[in-house]
């Protein structure tokens, strides 16, 4: 056989056509190597298959509001309601219709290395993208819901061209365009999960400068949140300017 297994393998990462005649041929190959390898291809061709098609349902609602002429539908969703430091950060994405990066989903979903790689493909591709922050003051001030939803107008605000049509995850913002409140909406809309993947990296890498800034608190590796390092950080260094007063356990040391 002048195949080796390690040249089958190679070959068969550029298959993507289920009739190609070397499948067939090396399905009565011996070799348990050889057999071995066509069933990780096939699984990961199911895998992928699976993915494609979990990915074109989650455009289901779109499909919907864009054969009403809705054209220009912009997803809605933020992060950062728990973390006891930093802002809440939403963003706002109107995907092309023919955008195709199937794993996008849920950012909640996804490593951090896929969270980043996906990041670039919808800044690149992406028909419009808005970012809104709110700081930890104004959360202390209006509340994390209310600071949340303002996150959200704003980075609605900055989308141009401007969305016809809203699909926002779990709220009802007060703008005058028609919108479509969506409880886990970033698991089940493409524009929101688009919308949870660029906030979420937005928000990680800020937290990552906060760490240059005030070391102590680990908010590159903890985002803000209540982790032992934290919390520890806070016991020797007190509060900084980007601590949520109004949380505990910063509301006890901030009244203290």
């Amino acid at each position: 056989m002048s195949e080796t297994v390690a040249d089958i393998k190679s070959m068969l990462k550029k298959i993507t056509d289920l009739n190609d005649s070397r499948l067939i041929a090396w399905q009565n190959d011996p070799r348990a190597g050889v057999q071995a390898a066509l069933k990780i291809w096939h699984n990961n061709r199911l895998k992928r298959d699976k993915e494609r098609a979990d990915f074109q349902h989650r455009f289901d609602i779109e499909r919907t509001y864009w054969d009403q002429g809705f054209s220009h539908i912009a997803g809605i969703d933020e992060v950062g309601r728990g973390p006891l430091a930093g802002p809440v950060i939403a963003a706002a994405v109107i995907l092309p219709h023919d955008f195709q990066a199937y794993e996008v989903i849920d950012s909640k979903q996804l490593s951090a290395k896929k969270r980043h790689s996906l990041y670039d493909i919808i800044i690149s591709q992406a028909i419009s993208i808005g970012i809104g922050v709110v700081d930890a003051k104004t959360i202390d001030k209006i509340n994390i819901y209310e600071a949340a939803r303002q996150a959200m107008t704003l980075a609605v605000e900055e989308l141009a061209p401007e969305p016809e049509y809203l699909l926002v995850d779990a709220m009802q913002l007060k703008l005058d365009l028609p919108q479509t409140s969506l409880i886990k909406g970033d698991a089940i809309s493409n524009s929101i999960g688009a919308a949870s993947i660029i906030a979420k990296v937005t928000r990680d890498r800020l937290m990552a400068e906060y760490d240059v800034q005030y070391p102590g608190y680990g908010f590159s590796r903890n985002a803000g949140y209540g982790t032992r390092e934290h919390l520890d950080g806070l016991k020797k260094l007190g509060i900084t300017p980007i601590h949520r007063r109004t949380f505990a356990p910063i509301k006890d040391l901030y009244l203290s």
